[in-house]
């Protein structure tokens, strides 16, 4: 059951409780496997490239100021308006919650063989941890691991908790994410206001009060990592066109900053909260597959008429605003931080149906191999983009459009596709899979599949 999927930990299961018991906590077996849930997981795996993909290949600020960088007229244009209606936060939201459901799904078995679990939730954490940080400092720093490593921490005394309960405290815990970053976004705008009005005087020849030019100063490097002069995009671009430590010496202090203020502000709260609605989900019987093809047809019906219109209501004052990062995060963003997530429904609700149905089967069957491989897929996908786009590879950082950057997409959707089955019928984890197990359980892990059609 588990796969050591960047993010969702659906390898877990936890004992029953604080009882003692003799017996310890095993890997799952390959019968043990829920294959509705790695289909999704490979999905996910496979989607969140789509947009990663623009963080591989182009400079940090697009991801607040799309137009800064790889085009945005014609196709370019179009690319980013289906990739961030069908795609950016949607599937980071399905990894996220299938990390809570990873949860119970381990609960469920540690409970029925009567076996201990917390150590092992913990361990894994530990390890997912430093595979994390050092996926962030070494090779990029849009790295999710590390994240959900942290977020996991809080959810192991939860996993008893009703269904009702656990969706209750995800959606306060998003509306917090959602406060936190309406309240970084006013306090931005406070800083532009009175940044500008101190420019202003010094324009007109006043001299600055401490307090101006204390805002000038603030303002200064606010607007340099929103609003970025083209000097900076050159920096960046030259730095990753580079040699390794020149890559390394750029992205240190970015991930840094991704690691505290970044996480802190705009990721903690969202992904903690859908861990808490997967964690539901799954007790649910919704991740599980076990509910009736009707209410997968309604997830399909009510995650995509409530997300897309939120999505594409965020879209359009983005455009419209010009992408002004204080209007971005003090009102346009929340529609598609909410919409996102009836989005990631909808796409949960087309896959268990094409599970259940066996549509598409062949395909579906290869997709679950992806998401038993999730981190090794997860990594090798790093692996690759960072051969293709940065200087120690080919060096194309920066020079390749957003449509052309869908066809990276494609390939290495289809090497993964292929890869996955063909590693799977001669082992039993992928390698990133195996490591994570031995460390966890500090024995090697047997390898080799039980028989050639595993």
């Amino acid at each position: 059951m588990t796969e050591p999927q960047p993010p969702a930990a659906s390898d877990y299961d936890e004992s029953s409780g604080d009882r003692p018991l003799s017996r310890k906590f095993e890997p799952v077996t390959i019968t043990e496997r829920n294959t509705a849930i790695d289909t999704v997981r490979g999905v996910a795996v496979l989607g969140i490239l789509v947009i990663n993909i623009y963080f591989f290949a182009l400079p940090m600020p697009v991801f607040m100021n799309p137009p800064l960088a790889g085009g945005f007229t014609g196709l370019n244009l179009l690319t980013w308006e289906v990739t961030s209606l069908f795609f950016y936060q949607k599937m980071m939201a399905i990894f996220s919650m299938l990390f809570g459901a990873g949860l119970i799904l381990m609960a469920n078995r540690a409970e029925a063989n009567q076996k201990r679990f917390g150590g092992v939730y913990y361990r894994r954490l530990f390890w997912l941890l430093l595979i994390g940080l050092a996926h962030a400092y070494l090779l990029w720093y849009g790295d999710i691991l590390f994240s959900y490593a942290i977020c996991g921490l809080l959810l192991y005394p939860l996993r008893r908790r009703s269904p009702r309960l656990l969706i209750i405290l995800g959606v306060i815990v998003l509306v917090i994410g959602i406060l936190l970053q309406s309240g970084m976004g006013m306090f931005s705008g406070m800083i532009r206001d009175r940044g500008t009005a101190a420019e202003i005087s010094q324009t007109a020849g006043e001299t600055l009060t401490p307090d101006q030019k204390m805002w000038l100063e603030i303002w200064s490097q606010v607007r340099t990592s929103f609003e970025p002069p083209p000097s900076v995009i050159e920096a960046e671009v030259t730095a990753y066109q580079g040699s390794f430590s020149q890559n390394f010496a750029y992205r240190f202090p970015v991930t840094l900053i991704m690691q505290t203020q970044a996480f802190l502000f705009m990721v903690f709260c969202r992904v903690l909260g859908l861990m808490l609605l997967g964690m539901a989900l799954m007790k649910l019987g919704v991740f599980s597959g076990e509910r009736s093809d009707k209410f997968f047809f309604g997830c399909i019906a009510v995650g995509y008429a409530v997300g897309l219109p939120l999505v594409a209501t965020t879209v359009y004052l983005n455009m419209e605003t010009g992408f002004d990062f204080v209007y971005i995060l003090t009102i346009g963003g929340h529609f598609d931080y909410i919409g996102s997530i009836f989005v990631a429904l909808g796409h949960t609700g087309v896959i268990m149906i094409a599970v259940r149905k066996r549509l598409l089967a062949r395909l579906t069957g290869y997709l679950a191999a992806v998401g038993r491989m999730a981190l090794t897929n997860y990594l090798m996908q790093t692996i690759i983009c960072t051969a293709i786009f940065y200087g120690f590879g080919l060096g194309l950082f920066g020079q390749v459009d957003r449509f052309a950057l869908m066809g990276f997409v494609l390939g290495i959707w289809v090497l993964q596709l292929f890869l996955s089955p063909l590693w799977l019928t001669y082992f039993r984890f992928g390698p990133a899979e195996w490591l994570w197990r031995t460390l966890t359980y500090w024995r090697l892990q047997p390898m080799k599949a039980e028989s050639p059609t595993q």
